[in-house]
């Protein structure tokens, strides 16, 4: 495991199966945009936008999943660079991810951001769409529970960000393949 120093840098194998974990408000998602192509990200929120009322539909929440694996799937079998945003904070939705890289032959990478609780419910509270305090306090202790065992999941690397300093510092690099648009 690996703590990401402010202003360090993240390399990602080529083809990579990218797992971002942490709860709502750490910074995932506008992570993702500033660093990673935005068509190797596959987002749980926007699926459920697409195939529900809103991101916040919990209902679709089992389409959504069975989506964003199939898309997994189909972008690892193609060998290209693959990012999961979702909180991920559930050690079996994980195994699945894990299981799909290894089917496929490719590296599962680990980016958790284990922020403080203060600032992912400050940055909730300026959300339009805010998540429940009491979820957003399960999501941070699963995140901090499962840090020390995210190798022994079978993440290749785990890159652990915890700070908004380091999230905000920190540079990707990703080594050549080829990139394409999520289908899902």
């Amino acid at each position: 495991m690996s703590t990401a120093e402010p202003g360090g840098r993240i390399e990602l194998p080529p083809a990579a199966l990218v797992v971002l974990i942490g709860a709502a408000g750490s910074g995932k998602s506008a992570f993702a945009a500033r660093h990673l192509p935005p068509e190797a990200v596959i987002s749980s929120d926007q699926l459920r936008a697409r195939l529900g009322k809103d991101e916040a539909d919990q209902n679709v929440n089992e389409v959504v999943f069975e989506r964003l694996l199939h898309a997994v799937d189909d972008r690892l079998g193609a060998a290209w660079l693959t990012v999961v945003d979702a909180t991920n904070t559930d050690w079996m939705r994980r195994s699945e991810l894990i299981r799909s890289a290894r089917r496929h032959g490719r590296p599962p990478v680990a980016i958790a951001f284990d922020l403080p609780l203060e600032i992912c419910l400050a940055r909730n509270r300026a959300r339009a769409r805010q998540v429940r305090p009491s979820l957003i306090r399960q999501q941070v202790d699963a995140v901090r529970r499962d840090l020390d065992r995210l190798d022994l999941e079978g993440f290749t690397s785990v890159w652990v960000l915890q700070s908004p300093d380091q999230v905000d510092r920190v540079t990707m690099a990703v080594d050549g393949g080829p990139v394409a648009r999520a289908s899902v």
